[in-house]
């Protein structure tokens, strides 16, 4: 069944949000300035404390989702409360800098999973459902082109296909257990994937957070927009899989694709 005009202008809505502009470019816009200048500045070896924050922040997430997500409040998503929460632990991570990463990190990405969910629930998502719960982590991926990624699909599309096979073999096997269990090769490859692309923004977030003179105010006002970013993520990500409960994966992202790109 073809998408209504409605449904339509929902899906161009969607495609902007999940296309247009990415975390880097907002972030810039915010400070006015190139985030560039940040990366210079990092110290050496500051990728491995990068990646080690971030996988520790997503193995954090897992638990959240496949705990508690189930039992948050059905609402409207409270994307303002959660953006101020953000902010107060980014303030705390600009002021100490690199250092407090691994700290600052996994609390920032459980108050983002958790308006993620929120947005999941207001566009028709049954939190019960593992699935569901695993597609508000997946949306952690979103916003970040990886290496080997196709150049001429769309960020987005390329991004949910080369998840779909960890997300789907976790989901079996976490079916089956009912519990992480964070040494299983299926749950060591969803997380190796999951943190493998979010730390390409998170990566945009600790380079612009690096320039002294922005300190607890700059890494405040990063986070705003770090999660204001993941926020339109989710709102896309969630837009397209209702429309696709309805009119079937393929129409959607026949549709999807037709629509003019305006970056």
């Amino acid at each position: 069944m073809p998408l209504s005009p409605a449904e339509v202008a929902e899906l161009q809505q969607a495609r902007a949000l999940l296309e247009n502009p990415g975390l880097a470019a907002r972030i810039s816009e915010a400070l006015g300035s190139p985030i560039e200048r940040g990366f210079e500045m990092l110290p050496k070896r500051w990728n491995a404390a990068v990646m080690g924050a971030t996988r520790k922040a997503i193995e954090t997430a897992l638990d959240v989702a496949l705990r508690t997500l189930d039992h948050e409040r059905a609402e409207t998503p409270a994307n303002r409360w959660h953006k101020l929460a953000v902010g107060t632990t980014g303030a705390a991570g600009g002021a100490f800098g690199l250092a407090a990463l691994a700290i600052e990190l996994p609390v920032s990405t459980t108050i983002m999973l958790r308006s993620i969910a929120d947005i999941a629930r207001s566009e028709g998502e049954d939190l019960r459902s593992l699935d569901a719960r695993l597609q508000c982590l997946q949306v952690l991926a979103l916003g970040g082109r990886a290496a080997g990624d196709d150049a001429a699909e769309t960020a987005y599309f390329a991004a949910r296909a080369a998840m779909a096979k960890a997300v789907s073999e976790a989901a079996r096997f976490l079916a089956q257990q009912g519990a992480v269990q964070h040494g299983a090769p299926v749950v060591v490859r969803l997380i190796a994937q999951l943190a493998s692309r979010f730390s390409i923004n998170v990566s945009q977030k600790v380079a612009a957070q690096a320039v002294p003179v922005l300190g607890a105010v700059g890494g405040a006002v990063i986070n705003t927009v770090f999660i204001g970013h993941f926020q339109d993520m989710a709102r896309g990500h969630f837009i397209v899989r209702r429309l696709e409960r309805r009119h079937g994966a393929e129409e959607v992202w026949r549709v999807y694709k037709g629509i003019p790109s305006h970056r």
